[in-house]
């Protein structure tokens, strides 16, 4: 074994470790990509039945307000019939 195959083949090792160490960080990254990628994926599909929830609470608070407007017109004209018997009553 001469002096320079020793260089050559700790060259030849220190290579593959790269490449391995390169080969680990490939794969973490493309982990990490894929993990992010499912994120995205189940946070849309949360917005999207967020915007939907929020669309049907919209609507019941718009039928809602009708429905207190209307039960606040009864009341009013309960209140002026009552009024107006209360008036006849006292004279």
């Amino acid at each position: 074994m001469q002096p320079g195959d020793q260089l050559r083949s700790a060259g030849a090792g220190t290579t593959s470790k790269a490449i391995s160490a390169k080969d680990r960080v490939d794969s973490a990254l493309s982990r990490l990509e894929s993990m992010v990628e499912e994120r995205l994926r189940a946070e849309s599909t949360r917005a999207d039945e967020m915007a939907k929830r929020l669309s049907k609470l919209e609507r019941q608070h718009d039928e809602l307000k009708k429905v207190a407007m209307d039960v606040e017109g009864r009341l009013e004209r309960a209140m002026e019939y009552i009024r107006s018997l209360l008036a006849a009553d006292q004279e």
